[in-house]
């Protein structure tokens, strides 16, 4: 899954470890995160998503959703 977690966390001057504290989890995981290693739960991607006052899906994408949100964007197949 890509993520814009590194993006949104400099914009902050946040380190991983910053990051890590508001969200109750380890920097560890943030890292995993934000090298796509690990894909985070509902509540903690919710969690993320509060923190930096963001929908979801501004900092998530799901492999191959862009291609897929273009055509129908697009009108592509209407």
């Amino acid at each position: 899954m890509k993520n814009r977690l590194r993006v949104l966390r400099a914009e902050l001057d946040w380190s991983q470890a910053d990051l890590a504290e508001h969200l109750g989890v380890s920097r560890q995981t943030v890292n995993a995160i934000e090298t796509g290693k690990y894909d985070p739960s509902l509540p903690l991607a919710f969690s993320i998503a509060r923190t930096f006052n963001r929908h979801i899906e501004e900092i998530f994408e799901a492999e191959g959703k862009a291609a897929a949100g273009g055509l129908a964007a697009s009108g592509a197949g209407l």
